[in-house]
């Protein structure tokens, strides 16, 4: 599967704690990535800077489904079931 042009979930939804390009301590879990664009794209997708977190992640069906609501929520559930 393919991202969704637009989508910004994994963007979003899950905390990052490696440092990304202008957010040098990570993000926090709902927090906007601030490499991420108006049109929700990464502004540094195929980068070296881009952190190594980013570079795992592969778009499924599992975690994205069919919408990037779907994709926002199910990605915020995974973030609050990881949490100790």
């Amino acid at each position: 599967m393919q991202c969704r042009n637009g989508c910004g979930a994994c963007c979003i939804a899950p905390s990052i704690s490696t440092a990304i390009p202008g957010m040098p301590d990570g993000k926090a879990a709902g927090e906007a990535c601030i490499q991420l664009d108006e049109n929700n794209s990464c502004k540094i997708f195929g980068q070296p800077s881009r952190p190594d977190v980013c570079l795992l992640f592969q778009a499924s069906e599992e975690f994205c489904g069919e919408t990037n609501e779907f994709a926002l929520q199910r990605i915020t559930e995974l973030e609050i079931e990881s949490r100790p």
